[in-house]
Parts: C-alpha cells; sequence; structure tokens
C-alpha cells in the first residue's frame, strides 16, 4: 500500500499570497493517483489551503505513521528561515517565531517511521534545508528509507513562471515519462537526474539526499522496449556480448527484390533476430561496431556490440531480475 499527502497553499497574508502552489498540488496529486495504464498507484489526500500549523503538522504526522510500503509528502508554498538557520513550511496563520511546521519535525517524523520509503518533494525557497540538522547547511541525517528532493538549495528561492513552479512543473514532466527507464519506471533519482539537466547553473538548483538501498518506484510509465526482448539478451549476445553480422540478416538482401543481392541471402531467422536488434539499437542498448548503421554491418559482415547500458540489462535478464 502506498499513500501521499499532497499540499497547495496559495492564500497568505496580504501581499504574500502565491498563484500557483494549489494548481501544482492539483496536477501533482492526479500524476500519483495512478500509472500511465490505469493501474492504482498511491492513495492520494490532496489538502488545499491548509489555514494552520496544527492541521499541518497533524496530517504529516499522520502520514508517515502505521506501515505500509510507501508514504510520499509534497508540498508547494512558502518555505522560511530564521537567523539561526532553522527552517519551516510555512502556513497562513504565521506569526513572528512561529512561521509554519518545522523542517526538522518533519525530518524526524519520517525517520522514526516504520514505512519501508518515505520521500518528501518540496516547492518552495529554501527547500534545501529539509535533512540538515546544522544551521550551516553542510550536514544532514537521514534514517533508513528516507529520500528528500527539493526545488532549490538551503538559501535559495523558488521561482513561479506563468501560475505555476519552475520545479513542480518539471516534476510533472519527469511523472509522465520524462524521467523513466526502459521499463518504464520513474524514481526519486530520475526524477532528480531529470530535473537537474533541465534546470541551468544560473538558475534555482534542485537537492537530492536519499539514505536508501534500493529507490522507491514513484510511478510506471510505458517501457520504451518490450521486456520480453530485454530478457532475450543472454540467449543473443555471447559472454563477450558482441554478435557476428552477415547479409542474411538483412531483409533486403534477396533474389526476390530486383536490385544488387550479396551472399548469404536473407534468412528468415536471421531477419526476425535482426529487426530485434535493430529496435535494442534504437532505446541504446546495442551498437553496430566499424559502421555507423546496422544495414552496413550487416551488409559488410561485421557485428554488433551491447553499450553499456546493454550490458546491464544483460545482466539483470541473466539473472532473472527483469
Amino acid at each position: 500500500m502506498k499513500k501521499a499527502l499532497v499540499i497547495g497553499i496559495d492564500e497568505y497574508k496580504s501581499g504574500y499570497s502565491l498563484t500557483g502552489c494549489v494548481n501544482d498540488a492539483r496536477d501533482v496529486a492526479e500524476m500519483l493517483k495512478r500509472h500511465k495504464n490505469g493501474d492504482i498507484n498511491y492513495t492520494v489526500y490532496l489538502e488545499e489551503n491548509i489555514e494552520s500549523k496544527n492541521k499541518l503538522t497533524i496530517m504529516i504526522q499522520e502520514l508517515f505513521e502505521g506501515d505500509c510500503e510507501s508514504a510520499l509528502l509534497y508540498f508547494s508554498g512558502h518555505g522560511f528561515v530564521d537567523k539561526y538557520g532553522l527552517a519551516s513550511l510555512v502556513t497562513p496563520d504565521l506569526s513572528p517565531g512561529n512561521m509554519g511546521v518545522s523542517m526538522d519535525d518533519i525530518l524526524n517524523w519520517a525517520n522514526k517511521s516504520k514505512i519501508k520509503n518515505k520521500v518528501i518533494i518540496l516547492d518552495c525557497c529554501f527547500a534545501g534545508n529539509m535533512g540538515n540538522f546544522s544551521g550551516d547547511g553542510t550536514r544532514s541525517s537521514l534514517s533508513d528509507g528516507v529520500t528528500i528532493l527539493t526545488a532549490s538549495k538551503a538559501d535559495e528561492p523558488s521561482i513561479e513562471f506563468a501560475g505555476h513552479g519552475i520545479f513542480t512543473a518539471l516534476l510533472i514532466s519527469a511523472l509522465e515519462g520524462g524521467a523513466s527507464d526502459l521499463l518504464g519506471y520513474v524514481t526519486p533519482g530520475s526524477i532528480y537526474s531529470y530535473i537537474d539537466k533541465a534546470l541551468g547553473p544560473w538558475e534555482q538548483r534542485p537537492v537530492f539526499k536519499s539514505n536508501v538501498s534500493t529507490f522507491d518506484i514513484i510511478r510506471r510509465v510505458n517501457s520504451s522496449i518490450d521486456i520480453a526482448l530485454l530478457r532475450e539478451l543472454p540467449r543473443i549476445f555471447n559472454q563477450d556480448h558482441t554478435l557476428e553480422l552477415n547479409p542474411s540478416f538483412e531483409v533486403t538482401n534477396t533474389t526476390d527484390d530486383a536490385h544488387e543481392v550479396i551472399e548469404p541471402y536473407a534468412n528468415s531467422e536471421n531477419v526476425k533476430l535482426f529487426k530485434k536488434l535493430q529496435k535494442l539499437t534504437s532505446c541504446g542498448l546495442v551498437r553496430p561496431v566499424g559502421e555507423d548503421h546496422m544495414y552496413y554491418a550487416a551488409m559488410r559482415s561485421k557485428s554488433c556490440e551491447l553499450t553499456t547500458i546493454g550490458k546491464y540489462y544483460h545482466r539483470l535478464a541473466e539473472e532473472e531480475k527483469i
């Protein structure tokens, strides 16, 4: 069982209101509810414009209670850090010295939780303070199973543009499939990598902190390639991860067509295998050796080989992990 608490706050005291946080929270909630194929993913509780620190505290505490597979917290709103480096998620009932829910408290609740995977995603100013136990922002303490992904570093603001947070816009794109691997899995690590590449060095910088043995799958989308084909890799490639090719692999190399052909002529089994190799090439798992294209590798009796990522999936298939 997986559960998610998604919070967006726009309505703050006069002069401090935001415009895109509720919209962002709604979009994130919809994305988390189901995988791409329609299967149930997270049981999502969406809370808009929560009014008080007390209510937000109770809801976050309840999220990390119990014993389930995964708990995810998403917050979009104001963040605050005081002169001592203590950071908070700001609530509308803020007052001097009591700005909202302490990030230290949230981390403490997550660290003590019995839930296997705890994911905290924050789109607010100074969000990079989450996970720090010192005011200088240089040290962090995460218990096993805790992952933190934030929109900005400890001393940076988080930017809105056209009614949405830049970070969350990229988060949505990542969850839609931009951050998926070949199997269609979107993880916290792949989300961070996707967002990190999209934001330039002069823009707000996302922060990623994690203490996990394996990443939780946040969402599944359509795989880039048939998993059954990946499982064939150990059968197709030898221990050197190479495969010798010849003209019999090319479907057009047959006397049935009026053009120059080369022996050995197209062989149905080799042609079938070559089509699989071409699919693997399009996904970056296989490359021709000594040629730029698989067609010429076959017609000139060269070879093809697994790429580094291809060898990775070859090993997974060999160990029956996919």
